[in-house]
């Protein structure tokens, strides 16, 4: 690794705050060929959460895409929020939105590409995106950096998460696998763990393998409250 980049690396596990972050992350986009560098912070799963933006895009460009509500039907941010797969600025993704597309061009935000990290614990999903008015980017320069970019993202997630109050873990959508999906409607159904293991071909001790998961997953004491958390959660 090059000595400016473990510099920078260095400098932002120290950084106390995204605005103290930021100034790091911008001289790392300049660094690398990127004259626009942005971060987004925003929280699908807290309905009062109101989202973190910071960039050195043009004040016209921020302008429009607050007034116009750009955010929700721009496909970056669409991709970002199901995906932590790297994203580039393409027309072809633009391709339902043509206008979208042809702002970012006129501003000088030709070639772009974001990075997102899910944290899970605080339900933040946080982007942060480089962009520059010429030159496209290369698949090398993809690999090149990914690791730095996923890196920076996940760190600014728990930056940001600090500041954050917890949230209780009945807000938290428990996440059960198919299996034990299925071994909880028939428990619902009121089946034991005898029937239950007949019916989905499975030993009845992988069948109590699977409720002990269950109880632990959705924060319960016994099978009866597992099925009603779970019906509560919609999960079933």
């Amino acid at each position: 690794m090059e000595m400016w980049k473990e510099s920078q690396i260095r400098q932002l596990t120290f950084a106390k705050g995204i605005d103290t972050a930021f100034p790091i992350l911008l001289n790392f986009a300049k660094n690398i060929g990127f004259n626009f560098c942005g971060i987004s912070i925003t929280s699908p799963e807290r309905s009062s959460f109101k989202p973190l933006h910071i960039n050195n895009y043009p004040r016209t460009w921020n302008q429009q895409y607050e007034e116009k509500s750009y955010e929700e039907i721009d496909p970056v941010i669409s991709h970002c929020n199901r995906s932590m797969l790297p994203i580039i600025w393409k027309e072809e993704i633009f391709s339902n939105i043509p206008g979208l597309w042809e702002k970012l061009q006129d501003q000088g935000l030709k070639h772009g590409w974001s990075q997102s990290f899910h944290h899970e614990e605080s339900g933040l999903c946080s982007i942060l995106s480089l962009a520059r008015p010429h030159c496209s980017i290369s698949p090398l320069e993809l690999y090149e950096h990914f690791g730095y970019m996923f890196y920076v993202t996940s760190h600014l997630s728990e930056l940001f998460a600090r500041t954050l109050p917890m949230r209780s873990s009945r807000n938290r959508q428990a996440r059960l696998s198919p299996r034990e999906i299925e071994v909880l409607k028939l428990c619902a159904s009121g089946k034991t763990a005898y029937e239950t293991a007949r019916i989905l071909n499975l030993s009845e001790r992988t069948v109590n393998y699977h409720v002990q998961n269950m109880i632990v997953k959705l924060n319960v004491c016994n099978k009866i409250s597992a099925v009603i958390a779970a019906a509560k959660a919609g999960i079933i």
